[in-house]
C-alpha cells in the first residue's frame, strides 16, 4: 500500500504492517494519540520522512491502522527541537490515481516537495 507521508510516497508491504498480537495492542491508541506521537516525532526531527524513514514507516502504519480510508498525511514543524504544539498536521484520501503518478515520480527521481503539494496539500500559492 502506498502512503504519502509529507512529499516522500512510502511503500508499505503488508508484511510490515503489525503482527496480530501487536495490532491488537495498537488498537487501544486513540487517533489522537497517533497525531501527538507524529507532532513529536517531526518537533524533534522535521525531515523525518527524509532522515529515518523507518521511524516514517511506523508512523504511516499506525496511521493506517487507525485510520485506514487515509493514505496521506502531512506533518509541518517550524524548526527542529521546537514545541509538539506548534507541529501542523493534515490528513488527506487521495486517488490511486494520484498516488501511482507521485510514486513513479519518485522512482525516476522526479518528485519534488513543489510537485507534492501541487498534487495533494497545496500549500503554495499560485
Amino acid at each position: 500500500m502506498l502512503f504519502l507521508l509529507n512529499d516522500v510516497v512510502l511503500n508499505l508491504a503488508p508484511t510490515e504492517m503489525a503482527p496480530p498480537v501487536a495490532a491488537q495492542r495498537f488498537r487501544a491508541l486513540s487517533m489522537g494519540f497517533v497525531e501527538k506521537l507524529g507532532r513529536e516525532l517531526f518537533a524533534e526531527e522535521p525531515l523525518l520522512h527524509r532522515f529515518s524513514p523507518e521511524r516514517a514507516r511506523r508512523l504511516a502504519s499506525l496511521i493506517l491502522l487507525k485510520q485506514p480510508e487515509i493514505n496521506a498525511a502531512l506533518f509541518i514543524a517550524p524548526a527542529r527541537g521546537c514545541d509538539e504544539k506548534l507541529v501542523a498536521s493534515r490528513y488527506a484520501q487521495i486517488s490511486f490515481e494520484v498516488m501511482a503518478v507521485l510514486y513513479d515520480r519518485q522512482q525516476h527521481g522526479n518528485l519534488t516537495t513543489v510537485e507534492a503539494d501541487r498534487q495533494v496539500w497545496r500549500r503554495l500559492a499560485a
